[in-house]
């Protein structure tokens, strides 16, 4: 809504006859704009936000009633503001009569509404909005660049934040899924008796590259790493309960492990007690760790969509029958003495 002084639109034409009237047009452009900051002022509102301008005349009304107005504000600020403190983007006062009235279910609520200077930059601080909780985060680097690769980290945190809360579903990170993946795999193409077995073996080796870049890329051990990752999530997954045969009786449900499995009873109480299926990389101690208790997570629905784009690649490349291979074009006589 423009708040500054009205104008007639070009190509109208007013003719007079008396140049005192003349005045009187001039009187009614200011009025007209000084009576829609009454009607809003009126309203209760203390504080005005608008995309367009602010005349100088209705800036000296908004100081001498105690109220701040902000202009030429971008549309999607004033879309946040609308959303957290629970008023109405009003882009117009008139209504379907065509009268000019403004309501005051309209306005919104907040505790504050401050002018800061951080750094070089004078900013509009709305503090404690009434309906929804909002806030804005404020980087500050040496440099461009470093602000550039902070917003960047910054934005992809709060995007993974957003899709951890529409998956509803976490599975822990630092490679835990794919070396599970990996040994569950491995275990699984020993059962295979057919030349898929090579292809199932493949995949899974394939999954341990995501653990082993993780630990190359933090300058640690990665052999190491990985063979402890391995060891954790195996003894994990070969101490899980059997499945019970159909065959079996009630009675011998009820019998007693042998004693030789005594070892393997407790195996699977450590692998239990420590969390072991969760294990994952710690890339700051240089060892593996309980990544779901560290709170290092990912969403189910990206790592779900992760692997099912390996797969999809993997396919699309096995289709792949034929492979054209053109020489590089060569530019000019590689004999005609001036080197091209």
């Amino acid at each position: 809504m423009n708040l500054q002084k009205e104008r007639m639109k070009m190509g109208v034409n007013v003719v007079i006859d008396d140049p005192a009237q003349l005045e009187k047009i001039r009187e009614r452009e200011s009025s007209m704009v000084i009576e829609r900051v009454e009607m809003i002022l009126k309203a209760g509102a203390n504080v005005i936000f608008t995309t367009k301008g602010i005349d100088d005349l209705c800036l000296k009304h908004f100081v001498e009633k105690g109220a701040m107005a902000i202009r030429r504000c971008k549309k999607e600020d004033l879309r946040r503001i609308a959303r957290a403190t629970g008023a109405q983007m009003v882009s117009t006062l008139a209504d379907l009569n065509g009268d000019e009235v403004f309501d005051k279910a309209n306005l919104g609520q907040a505790e504050e509404v401050v002018q800061e200077r951080i750094s070089d930059d004078e900013l509009i601080l709305v503090k404690g909005p009434k309906v929804h909780t909002a806030a804005s985060i404020i980087l500050r680097g040496a440099n461009e660049y470093s602000l550039d690769e902070m917003e960047r980290s910054v934005h992809d945190s709060l995007s993974a934040v957003k899709r951890t809360l529409e998956s509803g579903r976490i599975v822990p990170g630092g490679g835990a899924v794919e070396t599970a993946l990996h040994i569950y795999l491995e275990e699984w193409a020993t059962s295979v008796g057919s030349r898929e077995q090579l292809a199932i073996a493949a995949f899974a080796s394939a999954l341990l590259v995501v653990p082993t870049t993780l630990a190359v890329n933090a300058a640690k051990d990665s052999s190491e790493l990985i063979a402890q990752l391995r060891s954790r999530h195996a003894l994990s997954q070969r101490t899980s309960d059997p499945i019970p045969h159909p065959h079996k009786g009630p009675s011998d449900h009820n019998t007693p492990p042998p004693a030789t499995k005594t070892s393997e009873a407790d195996a699977k109480a450590l692998a239990k007690a420590k969390g072991y299926k969760n294990y994952g990389l710690d890339l700051t101690r240089g060892k593996v760790h309980d990544t779901l208790k560290a709170g290092v997570v990912e969403p189910t629905m990206s790592k779900v969509k992760q692997l099912k784009s390996a797969v999809e690649a993997c396919v699309a490349i096995m289709r792949i029958d034929t492979l054209i291979k053109l020489d590089p074009e060569v530019r000019g006589d590689p004999n005609d003495g001036h080197g091209h």
